[in-house]
């Protein structure tokens, strides 16, 4: 037995209610008849979102060349040509491609040794948090600005007087958050920024991607973002020293048959 919610459909037309009830996991609408029974009428779900999927002539095109590789891992030619073509759309000097976005932001702040307290939002997807609590660290929760729903940089001002090693900050919807308040406040406090860019694949701010700014910024690549690779994510970084520590964290800890700390 499934339980099914009640309701009613106003039908404007005919100035007249048509009873419904609503299948709890698909919302699926049923209306009712007369008798109480399933009417005929069946409305299927209308889908917000829809993951974009290439021909499928073109992406076996692709398949073909990394069988033709031999190389499923550990920066095969198909992994570093992405990082190489996305790092040159974004305009960012370093795209260290990832599992997920949830791993991307557990290594920028394994990279940028973050310890201690971290001011973040609380209006963003679970992994934010879960990256932050995942690296040992302590969630120090601020509000929004109610006029981008981005992280409020007064409220982080003053949660840096009580001491916190980093900001991890989510652009919105692809809104900006202040970002030149935030590296203000990063300098000030000797706190890095990270950026939770999620939303943001493609967004500018002052002709620059949103990707560009902070510490590191991380993105997600989930089927459900505008850019996609089914499952994937990226950190972008500023500087070689940064990108040597990610990859070196990318690749379990070891350069060769060397292994570092």
């Amino acid at each position: 037995m499934r339980a099914y919610k009640h309701g009613w459909i106003q039908n404007d037309d005919e100035h007249t209610r048509i009873p419904i009830r609503v299948h709890p996991c698909t919302s699926v609408v049923k209306p009712l008849s007369a008798a109480g029974g399933l009417s005929m009428i069946d409305r299927t779900p209308i889908h917000v979102t829809k993951a974009f999927m290439p021909p499928l002539e073109e992406y076996e095109a692709h398949l073909r060349r990394i069988w033709a590789s031999g190389q499923l891992t550990n920066q095969g030619p198909a992994a570093v040509e992405l990082e190489k073509l996305l790092a040159e759309r974004l305009d960012v000097p370093y795209c260290l491609f990832m599992a997920n976005g949830t791993l991307a932001i557990q290594l920028a702040l394994r990279a940028l040794g973050v310890k201690g307290k971290v001011i973040t939002t609380p209006y963003s997807y679970v992994a934010t948090l879960s990256s932050i609590l995942w690296e040992h660290c302590e969630p120090v929760f601020v509000d929004i600005d109610p006029a981008t729903t981005c992280i409020d940089a007064n409220l982080v001002e003053r949660a840096l007087k009580n001491g916190a090693s980093a900001i991890l900050a989510t652009h919105v919807y692809g809104i900006p958050c202040d970002v030149e308040r935030l590296a203000e406040l990063g300098k000030q406090y000797g706190a890095k920024v990270i950026y939770d860019a999620a939303h943001a694949f493609g967004a500018m701010y002052k002709g620059k991607s949103l990707l560009a700014y902070g510490d590191m910024a991380t993105c997600s690549f989930h089927a459900t973002k505008l850019f996609h690779t089914g499952e994937g994510g990226c950190v972008i970084a500023h500087n070689e020293q940064d990108a040597a520590q990610l990859r070196l964290l990318r690749s379990f800890g070891h350069i060769g048959d060397e292994h570092f700390q």
